[in-house]
């Protein structure tokens, strides 16, 4: 896949988000990542990709800013900070807290790229969010079958990636996965009227089948070999009572009461 090919399918995966089953994804993306985001702390937090979603909503870094590889079709979203070839990050290394990948990989050209650029510009500790479509569930055997009769339910050209293989991935780039959560269990159904239908599904998912929902989102942490967090070095002072004199002290003026001792006796 070109790299042409890929910016179109990333951009057309955004009129998705507004059809019934799109809407029904992002609210549940929406609260996931409102949950993930509140309590990631630091100074500088970049959403690549689909400003359909406010990734970074719930969060409260200081700077936070959104990319994207065109510019915005509709003046209505939100003001993109940078357009950008996902493949390369304009930022310098280790100098972001927090990334956000909103089904960026599934549609980049060179998935493992982007990963290897997140984890460049990640300070050590720092976070990264993957969100993507679950191809063990409905929704992905759904979009299996489209492929062979022409009926997709999913964007085109997205090439889904499963949670293992994903693991792999971020293992690779010494990235330890934190947290992770599974949504979207309603079968795939085309309008709105039907997904209201198979709500109770959600909770039913969550605890039966949790890894058949239809999307995933991952939080991984870049870990540096080698490297651990170190607080104050703390000098530890030996308790002494009262009066006490150290041991060399003792010894410095009993040498010193001898000395005077011979001194005394020659005179």
């Amino acid at each position: 896949m070109d790299q042409h090919v890929s910016d179109t399918s990333i951009i057309s995966l955004a009129p998705w988000f507004e059809t019934p089953a799109g809407a029904y994804a992002r609210a549940w993306e929406q609260s996931r990542l409102d949950e993930l985001t509140a309590d990631i702390f630091g100074y500088n937090a970049v959403q690549v990709g689909l400003p359909q979603i406010d990734a970074l909503a719930a969060n409260r870094m200081a700077n936070r800013w959104v990319t994207e590889s065109a510019p915005a079709a509709d003046p209505s979203h939100r003001a993109i900070a940078v357009v950008h070839d996902f493949a390369e990050l304009p930022f310098a290394s280790q100098s972001l807290d927090l990334v956000v990948l909103p089904h960026v990989l599934e549609f980049a050209a060179e998935p493992h790229q982007v990963l290897r650029e997140v984890e460049r510009v990640l300070i050590p500790e720092g976070q990264v969010i993957i969100c993507g479509f679950n191809p063990v569930s409905m929704w992905g055997m759904r979009q299996v079958a489209g492929r062979v009769t022409g009926a997709h339910f999913l964007p085109l050209h997205g090439e889904f990636i499963s949670v293992p293989r994903l693991k792999d991935w971020l293992k690779l780039l010494n990235m330890e996965i934190n947290r992770g959560h599974f949504g979207c269990y309603a079968p795939p159904c085309a309008t709105d009227r039907w997904l209201q239908r198979f709500a109770f599904l959600e909770k039913a998912g969550n605890r039966w089948w949790p890894y058949l929902g239809a999307l995933y989102i991952v939080q991984a942490i870049k870990r540096v070999k080698g490297m651990r967090l170190v607080g104050p070095a703390w000098q530890k002072k030996r308790a002494t009572l009262p009066g006490a004199v150290p041991v060399a002290n003792k010894m410095k003026n009993r040498q010193d009461e001898q000395r005077q001792g011979r001194e005394w006796t020659r005179s």
